[in-house]
């Protein structure tokens, strides 16, 4: 929808992918997995061994680390792809892409060397664990402990809206070494088996095909050298990851309103009233045209975040932009997608149905709307509103 300047690479990339989606994946999640509950493990790590053929998640991975290495750009325009045919496969997307990322940058050999195979082949899944029930975007109230015994630290405590934790074979958790706010925060890996964690299902308004959960560790010990980076650096290595994982929460947003605008258009061609297309009335054919501009300013403004971190210039405040924008368009794009429908897009028949209460979560992961302007306003003024 809309012109997209993309190299053939990119172009090719895209296609492959998009051919997969259409032919394998959205059959899937419009009949069997439309509103079901969480998908069986096994049936997910088949989805995500089948996508990591295409780059997802092993496109994060360097060449170096058994990889495909590709640009972060690349990567926004291929995920916008899997965003705007199933919303809860995206998100397993993300939390690997973004797991595999934390693993490759910051874990020590021998962390990388049990993890990284299976990441890129889709084989295992990361959790990230750093909300907690009191603590959403600020990161400095974390309150789980990670308490140093000899070798080893003793980990407890809560967190909370953990995507892809029952899923999980291994979970990135923040947790705190010390009082100090900004550096008494550290990263360590648990693995599901030596360091069993408990995991609770919660339920959401949809996308519940992949899991949400609470998480509760109750003294868990792990061994120092399971620590991520360097004691302390917690704080600015999540940082780290909300500024790109926030270009992929632009792009499920950018997804939503797209699949929504595509299917309203379709609708709005074949549907009769009065004797003519509704495409026809002016009314609907001016709700056309406010929809595709904002998919067509969402994407520019993903891109463009993704297109400066792949440059490595700083793009908090971009990033923040494209998250808010994106993710409010999917809410009003969605809402006149179902308006197109008149009654039939109450219905389960219709697609618009489940893309309006997707839409509903999108603007709440990795900060809210309301965070992420507060985040523009500080870079615009230097001030900080939080």
């Amino acid at each position: 929808m809309g012109h997209v300047f993309r190299t053939e690479e990119q172009q090719a990339a895209v296609d492959g992918l998009k051919r997969y989606l259409t032919e394998k994946i959205d059959p899937l999640f419009r009949k069997e997995y439309r509103d079901s509950g969480l998908m069986p493990k096994e049936k997910m790590r088949e989805l995500s061994q089948e996508l990591s053929e295409f780059g997802m998640v092993s496109g994060a991975v360097s060449e170096a680390k058994g990889g495909m290495g590709f640009d972060f750009l690349t990567l926004t325009m291929m995920y916008e792809e899997v965003c705007a045919c199933a919303i809860d496969l995206s998100t397993v997307t993300l939390i690997n892409t973004f797991a595999a990322k934390m693993l490759e940058t910051l874990a020590p050999a021998h962390i990388q060397e049990r993890y990284l195979p299976g990441m890129v082949k889709g084989e295992l899944f990361g959790c990230m664990a750093f909300s907690e029930p009191d603590v959403g975007s600020n990161v400095l109230e974390i309150k789980a402990r990670a308490r140093r015994d000899g070798d080893d630290y003793i980990l407890s405590g809560e967190k909370c809206w953990i995507s892809n934790g029952s899923f999980s074979d291994f979970m990135i958790v923040a947790a705190r070494t010390s009082d100090d706010p900004r550096k008494g925060l550290s990263h360590f890996v648990l693995d599901r088996k030596d360091h069993p964690y408990e995991v609770r299902e919660i339920h959401k308004i949809a996308s519940n095909a992949q899991s949400t959960a609470q998480i509760f560790m109750n003294d868990i010990r792990v061994p120092a050298a399971n620590m991520l980076g360097k004691e302390g650096d917690a704080l600015r290595n999540t940082l780290m990851v909300f500024e790109r994982s926030r270009v992929f929460v632009a792009a499920q947003g950018l997804g939503i309103a797209r699949r929504a605008l595509e299917e309203a258009i379709a609708y709005a061609k074949e549907r009769k009233q009065h004797g003519k297309v509704i495409a026809g009335h002016q009314l609907i054919s001016a709700m056309l045209a406010e929809m595709a501009t904002n998919v067509d300013a969402a994407r520019l403004l993903t891109y463009r975040a993704a297109e400066m971190i792949e440059n490595g210039i700083p793009a908090e405040m971009e990033a923040a932009m494209a998250k808010y924008f994106a993710c409010e368009a999917a809410v009003t794009v969605a809402r006149q997608a179902v308006q197109i429908h008149g009654g039939n897009g109450l219905t389960k028949e219709f697609l618009v149905e489940r893309l309006a209460r997707e839409a509903i979560i999108v603007p709440i992961p990795e900060g809210t709307t309301q965070i992420q302007q507060l985040i523009i306003g500080r870079a615009l003024t230097g001030v900080n509103a939080f």
